[in-house]
């Protein structure tokens, strides 16, 4: 299984939030690409970046940053979400080099146009799925949905997507661990790699991961709040 560490976006800054609220925020650096550059020494599979003010406002705010990121890691792969609503912002996103473009609000609006973008870009695109009790969650984790995680997460199975991330909103953040069963339900519908990202707290939530088959799992706060270390995870997890 490979561990993407999470740097989210906001201000230019690197923060973290609990679950979702943007008024319960909390900064870890001024230096987003120092920081960056901490998770690839420690040897981070890829960077997992969140524009939360692109997120909440429906536009790329960070582009800036996101590209000293990628000019600095290069060769360590990117992926990046929070206000991807259209072709053009894919398009910019792909042309700085970030190697995944996650889309979350307008996946859920409009399905059928992530699914031809998906086609016009394979392997390029990830479905951003987050949960909030069971239902999708969007605009920054400001709304929820009717809409059914589960089967929202099915309805792409077919699609040339490279993944889907899932996202339990009630432990993200919260040093709680994973919701393993929401997981293991969203695993068994889907036909495409998935990613766990929420909740991630200790060493044997990174251990249980890999031993269910989850194939990348995103930590956030943890590797800050250092109840987990990236480098003892990565061994860790060759004995799986």
């Amino acid at each position: 299984m490979q561990l993407w560490p999470a740097i989210d976006l906001l201000d230019g800054k690197c923060v973290r939030l609990r679950q979702g609220d943007y008024g319960d925020t909390t900064v870890f650096s001024d230096d987003p690409v120092d920081v960056a550059e901490r998770w690839r020494d420690a040897g981070a599979a890829g960077i997992h970046l969140v524009d939360l003010d692109g997120a909440r406002d429906g536009t790329l705010v960070n582009l800036s940053v996101v590209q000293r990121i990628r000019d600095k890691i290069e060769g360590v792969p990117c992926q990046l979400g929070g206000g991807v609503r259209d072709e053009a912002a894919i398009v910019r996103l792909l042309g700085l080099g970030v190697d995944r473009v996650i889309v979350g609000t307008r996946a859920l609006r409009e399905p059928d146009w992530l699914r031809e973008m998906a086609c016009r870009y394979p392997q390029q695109l990830i479905a951003g799925i987050d949960a909030r009790d069971g239902q999708v969650a969007t605009h920054g984790w400001l709304e929820t949905s009717s809409v059914r995680a589960v089967d929202f997460a099915a309805s792409f199975s077919t699609s040339p997507l490279a993944a889907v991330i899932y996202t339990d909103i009630s432990r993200d953040g919260m040093m709680a661990g994973p919701n393993f069963a929401g997981i293991v339900a969203m695993q068994e519908a889907l036909q495409l790699p998935l990613v766990a990202s929420g909740g991630v707290t200790h060493l044997s939530d990174v251990v249980e991961l890999a031993r269910i088959g989850i194939p990348e799992c995103i930590i956030g706060r943890a590797l800050y709040e250092g109840s987990i270390n990236l480098q003892e995870a990565i061994r860790a997890l060759e004995s799986v």
